[in-house]
């Protein structure tokens, strides 16, 4: 389990991390974060291109996964896996599902199937 430590950073950064965090849904902290691992992955490969990384994980045309080196795709790789650790954590599909009105299955700690409606009662 990670441990967080305060630290004082400067206000155009705070602020540049809380408009760049909004459009991610992260918070300014959690932004920082980030870009922190990401800095930590270019400087511990300096083959890497920063820029191209950059590109690829925006999508933008022309710039493809498979054409980046070794390195660049392992900074890409953590850069997806942070991105959905953090949509896993916000993913609640019976909260979505019994809002609104459906139906459901999954399997239960034994691997049954159980059945669930939108007010959550078990048919198994």
């Amino acid at each position: 389990m990670s441990t967080t430590m305060p630290m004082r950073v400067d206000g155009d950064l705070f602020e540049a991390a809380k408009s760049v965090g909004a459009v991610a849904s992260r918070s300014a902290a959690q932004q920082i974060s980030h870009w922190a691992r990401i800095g930590r992955e270019l400087e511990a490969s300096p083959g890497t291109s920063p820029r191209d990384v950059q590109r690829v994980l925006a999508g933008e045309a022309g710039y493809k996964y498979d054409n980046l080196g070794e390195r660049d795709q392992a900074v890409v790789r953590a850069s997806w896996d942070e991105q959905l650790d953090e949509r896993r954590a916000k993913l609640n599909l019976a909260t979505e599902f019994a809002k609104s009105g459906r139906s459901w299955s999954e399997a239960d700690a034994q691997g049954h199937l159980v059945k669930r409606h939108h007010a959550q009662q078990d048919d198994a």
